[in-house]
């Protein structure tokens, strides 16, 4: 599932969760802690496609040096990427508010008598 980095309401800075309380929907700390971890890996994997893909509009194939420094949109758009919260921000508040899916094959099977 995309991700819009900009409608998100994770945490800029670090915050301190209560894993207990975090992992009541599951019932178990370390399945949380899994769920969250594998979707910040997605998400991150989004971030770096989308600002490879940005970075590379501004590629340059000539060997001109002044150009390599002086490229002022790719350090904005780098500088943009780094404020944005960190992906496992982004998962824990996507887990918090329930958006993030996860599929269970071990569950449907046993249910599957």
């Amino acid at each position: 599932m995309p991700v819009d980095f900009k409608k998100t309401c994770a945490p800029l800075n670090t915050q301190t969760w209560d894993m207990v309380k975090l992992s009541e929907k599951t019932g178990n700390v370390y399945e949380t802690v899994n769920i969250i971890t594998k979707r910040a890996n997605q998400i991150s994997i989004e971030m770096k496609d989308e600002l490879s893909k940005k970075l590379a509009e501004f590629a340059s194939y000539t060997d001109n040096l002044e150009e390599v420094f002086e490229n002022r949109e790719q350090i904005e758009i780098s500088r943009y990427y780094e404020r944005l919260p960190k992906p496992v921000a982004i998962a824990t508040q996507e887990y918090v508010e329930d958006k993030i899916y996860v599929r269970r094959p071990e569950v449907e099977n046993q249910k599957r008598y």
